[in-house]
């Protein structure tokens, strides 16, 4: 019986502990990565505002072979979704382009619903190295509630290691072209 005390007060103290530090954790997370891209800025923003263009590069797309889209709209203007449906580690949900500073900017916002419900935002942007160089950023940020924000301790690697693959898988595919 002492043996069973002593293994619930551990399982106990392990739940607490992360419930405890979440209290002390901020509810917001953004993340961002950055690559210089050999190509001139108008050529990689081009390939950067088409959603679809994503199939080639980003990591979570690209985890899963068998992932289904429904596109709805004008891709590479704003009021375009495009509504995915993954498996486990990809999940269900839809990117909608919501602003474009043409040769500059895209923004995004993501709505998941599986595996969680939840909103967040991305954008990349671009910006002119030299006229044969252009520097990308990618960015997301979004929004945990207690107790769910404890995680927001590991976006930045869980995040940023897809963001640079992508980013990686970006450079390879505009650079070939």
């Amino acid at each position: 019986m002492k043996i069973l005390k002593k293994i619930l007060l551990v399982i106990l103290i392990i739940i607490a502990i992360p419930l405890v530090l979440a209290i002390f954790i901020k509810n917001d997370y953004a993340v961002t990565r950055e690559i210089v891209i050999n190509k001139p800025n108008a050529v990689v923003f081009d390939y950067i505002k088409h959603i679809k263009n994503q199939n080639t590069y980003n990591a979570w797309i690209l985890a899963d072979p068998n992932i289904k889209h429904e596109y709805t709209g004008t891709d590479s203007t704003v009021g375009f979704v495009n509504a995915w449906k993954g498996n486990s580690s990809v999940g269900e949900g839809e990117q909608e382009i919501t602003k474009i500073a043409e040769g500059s900017r895209l923004d995004t916002e993501l709505r998941f619903k599986e595996p969680m419900e939840s909103t967040g935002y991305a954008f990349m942007s671009t910006d002119e190295v030299d006229p044969a160089n252009t520097k990308v950023i990618w960015g997301m940020q979004g929004r945990s509630s207690y107790p769910i924000n404890f995680m927001n301790l590991f976006m930045d690697s869980m995040i940023g290691n897809k963001l640079n693959e992508g980013l990686s898988n970006l450079k390879k595919e505009v650079e070939k072209q």
